[in-house]
């Protein structure tokens, strides 16, 4: 008789954590060997110091497949309400091309992207990023514009701070017409107040007479739809000095004069109706452009094109200089602020449809808004709005309520401006049928509704003439070629070949963390449910979504220890500023308003200090000792020297030096007796989930990656979510959102333009969750710290493994769940840099390591528990390789200036050139290892210039195909 299978066996939703984490059963034993541990508890209790150990598991749901977490999840969709909405204040219902939908957000390729840092295996996306920035070149009249923010609220915020460091005004005041957005304002505010910059809102000409200030900012057309001839108001703030801010819809400006033509010196706003659903809020990629004079300082990712070696056009990421990794706390950049993904979506949508497609469009928009407009006057309903591209204000003949809940009754939502005022926003999704609902909900009693047909040949456009747009847009043949969907189809392709994302190979770069993002996880982005509510949609049509965040906060708390979340931030960048606001505004509510130092060690995470800044803080550096833990003797001195002055202090824990420090505990112990609050920054929590937690072992405040930890993908540098977290006391300085209307009395404002951030990627990290349990959870934690010392294990006898042990017990020392390979000594005996180790790699099928990073010279390795034994091995294998390679050079078989590092990366056409000079072989240039024959990438470009690139700086140009 056969044997009996247990039940747990007869179900066919099998358990999810084997499939997310890389090493199998068998794999295990054999890692822990090389390491020279006994097991992997054993390894743990050598790396992660014993006084940060959890005592308890997470309390956490027990884990289920990915069949049952999708019916969970969906069920919570469910509870969301999809009204169709009338909404506007810059979120509008948009149609996503199929084909973009399909080949972009639901292709690996794109999604699991890296941030280009690397361009000769990023030009593809690179080349999406520069049709992008092209584009809002074009529709906003602007010299030259960046790869994408966050939204438009803190692109608002950017752009007032980017006006302040360009003017010669020395004003500290901002101007804001009041018909901006009111989340664009209130974010304005936020940003603002600890930087000392006062911030006047309401009638923009009125304020410009009476006051001196830096800098104006209109909507254009504006919140409630009027469409204000700015010009005179720019020209009347050039006078003074000042910069003339203007806040536009892409859309809108393919019929509206572009604020460059009316001398416009910053322009900004939102991509989201190009392709990209409204999603509660996010993710979206908002644009920031400006006057060429002010480029160097311009926040944000700039593409631009430079040469490679073999003197052809390549992309790659211009004036990284300005970066926060680079320039601390002096940065104008910091590299959170970008939305790539959602970038590349829009400007796939402007290729897609063309100048002719986006024209049609707009105009129909208008149209309709004319006749919808012409219908209501006909009825006896005053139209509050003369001049309109797609949003009229509309004074009703009852309540404003009433009308509401017409519509609701419907499923529809308007907007609610005041008791007698509501406003009507119309999109590309806009039907007749939509018209003549909004005509019976406005109609007086006893009125005739009008019809379409009847208004369609008398309603003249509410476009004044003289803002009416002459000048052409989107020339490039990019914007013409690929219209049919099998050419874009194929476009999308050979861009995608061009790069190496996670579906190819690993990405063992450290710091940002690349690990399996599963589809199960990706699934639910999609649904309409998540994917179409708009973000300031009545509270009851967002249950769903109201239940997730609970859920999630809840869940995470288990994971940190903090008895707090705001889910608002929607980049770690974002958490890290919401969180020294918190510490701010409590140190100011006990009077301590002057405790403004933010101490930061060597070993922190490269935005902390950018962060600081923003919050208004001075920021101290902290020493760090030869094994990379902070220096606690300095940290005391500093604590002396500044204990009147003291806010917090920021650590990243584990350390970017991939160190967990043995004397944490103590160091906090120590910035609490200074009147301090610890900032822990959450950047590697995926080194600590399950088995320590920072609310624990004395952590006041951090933020998460949930694009990192918890398997949200980075999409080539975006969307990415930054939850703040905090104990208990500082819970009310947690972001609010009055726009939304959430407000906590003495709290933070909003730090974004939705409520929820980037609400619709929320799901991929309930999935992540849901499926991998508290035991889960902790096994990948595990697991990433065992790949981690595997990969240093096997090339501690090749390479020197910076700041590895200094507590530990393993042979050879142990690292966190990242190492650093030093390579400054191979420098120094061939000549051979990190950058030529970076670059070999590419020939060998992989994304570079962290390149110089925390530390000038090393390449900093992040497996994550998501690579099995053999990737790690067939990595390590190339690392090994090339080490060999460089001791060729070292013993004088190749010479230092020609050889395949310096060379490096190939390509194919220099592998085919007539002549070959090198003392290498074409072979050993291609096919250093043999497995690569089974499946070679080909590096599309040579090594990049990028010194030539800043030279000659070009951030709008061409695709390379366009190159003669």
């Amino acid at each position: 008789m056969p044997t009996a299978l247990p039940l747990a066996a007869l179900e066919t939703d099998r358990e999810f954590a084997p499939r997310h984490i890389g090493p199998g059963a068998a794999d295990e034993p054999l890692m822990l060997a090389a390491i020279g541990a006994a097991s992997r508890e054993a390894l743990m209790r050598t790396i992660v110091p014993e006084s940060i150990r959890r005592p308890a598991p997470m309390d956490l749901p027990a884990p289920v497949g990915e069949a049952q977490a999708l019916a969970e999840l969906r069920a919570i969709a469910a509870k969301n309400q999809v009204f169709k909405s009338f909404i506007g204040q810059g979120y509008h219902g948009t149609l996503v091309p199929g084909v973009v939908l399909r080949n972009i957000l639901e292709n690996p390729a794109w999604y699991t992207a890296y941030t280009p840092y690397q361009a000769e295996i990023s030009q593809g996306r690179m080349e999406a990023l520069v049709n992008f920035q092209t584009m809002v070149c074009d529709l906003t009249g602007m010299a030259i514009a960046n790869a994408s923010m966050l939204d438009e609220a803190t692109a608002a915020a950017e752009a007032m701070t980017l006006a302040k460091r360009s003017v010669r005004s020395k004003s500290d005041t901002i101007i804001v017409a009041g018909d901006c957005h009111p989340q664009t304002i209130e974010v304005i505010r936020t940003r603002a107040e600890p930087l000392g910059i006062q911030v006047l809102v309401g009638m923009a000409p009125q304020l410009m007479a009476e006051h001196d200030y830096f800098a104006v900012i209109a909507q254009y057309p504006s919140t409630t739809g009027l469409i204000h001839d700015l010009k005179p108001f720019v020209e009347q703030a050039h006078a003074k000095q000042a910069a003339f801010i203007v806040a536009a819809d892409l859309l809108a400006l393919t019929l509206l004069v572009p604020p460059g033509e009316f001398g416009a010196d910053i322009v900004l706003g939102n991509t989201q109706r190009f392709g990209v659903p409204m999603g509660a809020g996010g993710p979206h990629a908002a644009y920031l452009a400006c006057r060429d004079e002010y480029k160097r300082s311009m926040p944000g990712r700039l593409v631009g094109v430079s040469i490679d070696a073999h003197g052809a056009p390549a992309y790659r990421l211009a004036l990284q200089t300005r970066e926060q990794h680079i320039r601390r706390e002096k940065a104008t950049s910091n590299i959170c602020t970008a939305q790539v993904l959602l970038a590349v979506m829009a400007s796939m949508y402007a290729v897609y449809h063309g100048p002719e497609g986006l024209t049609r469009i707009a105009r129909r928009v208008a149209r309709y808004t004319a006749i919808l407009s012409a219908g209501l006057q006909q009825m006896g309903v005053k139209v509050l709005t003369p001049h309109a591209f797609d949003t009229i204000a509309v004074e009703t003949a009852e309540r404003t309520d009433a009308v509401l809940a017409a519509a609701r009754a419907e499923r529809a939502n308007l907007r609610r401006l005041s008791d007698r005022i509501v406003g009507i926003a119309l999109d590309e999704t806009t039907t007749r049928a939509d018209l003549a609902a909004l005509w019976r909900w406005l109609a007086p009693a006893g009125a005739t509704l009008p019809t379409v047909e009847a208004l369609a040949n008398d309603c003249d456009s509410l476009i004044p003439a003289a803002l009416q747009r002459q000048s052409a847009f989107l020339t490039h043949p990019v914007f013409h070629r690929h219209h049919s969907e099998t050419a874009m189809l194929r476009y999308l392709r050979s861009l995608a070949d061009k790069d190496l994302a996670l579906d190819r190979s690993m990405i063992p770069l450290g710091s940002c963390t690349m690990k399996l993002n599963a589809t199960s996880e990706m699934i639910p982005i999609t649904w309409p449910e998540f994917a179409e509510p708009h973000p300031f949609a009545p509270a009851d049509q967002l249950q769903g979504y109201a239940e997730l965040n609970a859920q999630l906060c809840g869940w995470l708390s288990q994971a940190t220890g903090y008895a707090g979340i705001s889910l608002q931030p929607n980049a770690g960048s974002q958490g890290e500023y919401a969180g020294l606001l918190a510490i701010r505004g409590w140190h100011a509510s006990r009077g301590d308003a002057q405790r403004t130092v933010c101490l930061i060690p060597e070993s922190a995470h490269g935005t902390n200090p950018a962060s600081a800044q923003m919050a208004g803080m001075s920021v101290v550096v902290v020493k760090c000792d030869p094994n990379g833990s902070v220096d606690l003797d300095d940290l005391q001195a500093k604590c002396e020297a500044n204990a009147d002055k003291l806010a917090c202090i920021m650590i990243t824990y584990p350390s970017t030096y991939g160190v967990f420090e043995p004397r944490v505990k103590e160091l906090c112990a120590m910035v609490h007796r200074f009147g301090g609050r610890v900032y822990v920054d959450g950047a590697n929590m995926n080194a600590l989930v399950g088995l320590a937690a920072p609310g624990e072992f004395g952590g006041d405040v951090s933020h998460l990656n949930l694009h990192k930890t918890f398997c949200i993908p980075h999409g080539g540098g975006g969307p990415g979510v930054g939850p703040v977290c905090v104990v208990e006391d500082l819970v009310p300085f947690l972001p609010g959102h009055a726009t939304a209307g959430q407000t906590r009395e003495g709290g933070v404002g909003a730090v974004s333009a939705a409520a929820l951030g980037n609400a619709a990627v929320l799901p991929i990290s309930w999935m992540y969750i849901r499926m991998m349990g508290a035991q889960g959870l902790k096994d990948a934690t595990e697991v990433a710290i065992l790949n981690a010392n595997y990969v240093a294990a096997r090339l501690a006898p090749h390479y020197d493994i910076h700041f590895s042990g200094g507590h530990g017990g393993i042979a050879g020392g142990g690292v966190a769940h990242e190492c650093i390979l030093d390579l400054r000594p191979l420098k120094d005996s061939s000549g051979v840099s990190a950058e030529d180790v970076a670059k070999r790699l590419i020939d060998y099928g992989f994304h570079a390591p962290t390149l110089s990073f925390p530390v000038a010279g090393t390449l900093m390795v992040e497996p994550t528990e998501s690579e099995s034994k053999a990737e790690l091995d067939r990595f390590c294998d190339a690392m090994i390789a090339i080490r060999d390679e460089i001791r060729q050079v070292e013993a004088g078989a190749w010479p230092r200036e020609d050889n395949p590092l310096k060379n490096a990366p190939h390509t194919a056409a220099s592998l085919l050139a007539a002549d070959w000079t090198h003392p290498y072989t074409r072979e050993q240039a291609a096919y250093p290892v043999a497995s690569l024959r089974a499946g070679k990438y080909w590096s599309p470009v040579g090594r990049v210039d990028n010194v030539w690139g800043d030279r000659n700086l070009s951030c709008s140009c061409p695709p390379m195909s366009d190159y003669a």
